[in-house]
């Protein structure tokens, strides 16, 4: 599944990072080189392509609480999804509880879109609010998460020459979080402070 050697930053194995995404839109492409770039940098990483098939959701929403951070990467095609936005809702209950941190990816996504509801990805949401519309409750989790988790600080392509820059600051950023954690954990150890907390502000 993930590394379980670390780097000179000792990230506790613990600590592992959840990354919710649209399969179909980003397996084969974007996700493929964030995870070897986390990989690389002894970042315990997991992905539901690893989970074994046939397995249900309750089994991701246990990941989901065995990790410490949370990458969301929000594409025009993710809320097709109905188990991307379950996963969602799941992440921002473990923010509420303030047991995870999330960092918002906007791929090939304006951010005022995603906020909003607008454009293609509004549209894909009331597609598939209509389908589930015999679930109110589920609906309600979906917007509350769609609402909370785009306020937070997050990175989108934008002021970055590539994908691969990109997926340079995204790393940069989980390590950044990562640190702080592993030094709650080893309060003896000194490290540098980050800004990583604003991440945990609406």
């Amino acid at each position: 599944m993930a590394v379980s050697s670390f780097s000179d930053e000792e990230f506790p194995p613990q600590h592992q990072v959840f990354i919710n995404y649209r399969g179909d839109e980003l397996r084969k492409s974007f996700l493929g080189f964030l995870v070897k770039a986390m990989r690389d940098a002894k970042i315990n990483v997991f992905t539901d392509e690893i989970e074994v098939k046939g397995r249900d959701l309750h089994n991701l929403f246990r990941r989901i609480e065995e990790s410490k951070v949370a990458v969301a990467i929000l594409s025009e095609r993710y809320t097709e999804s109905s188990w991307c936005l379950d996963e969602l809702a799941k992440i921002k209950e473990r923010i509420d509880q303030e047991k995870l941190v999330v960092i918002p990816i906007f791929y090939r996504l304006d951010a005022t879109n995603c906020k909003r509801l607008l454009g293609a990805f509004g549209d894909n949401f009331r597609n598939l609010e209509k389908e589930h519309r015999s679930e109110p409750e589920r609906i309600k989790k979906w917007k509350e998460a769609l609402i909370s988790i785009p306020q937070k600080v997050g990175l989108t392509l934008a002021g970055h020459r590539d994908e691969s820059e990109l997926v340079e600051s995204i790393v940069k950023e989980v390590k950044k979080v990562l640190i702080e954690m592993s030094s709650k954990v080893n309060p003896k150890t000194t490290r540098p402070k980050t800004t990583s907390s604003r991440l945990l502000s609406l």
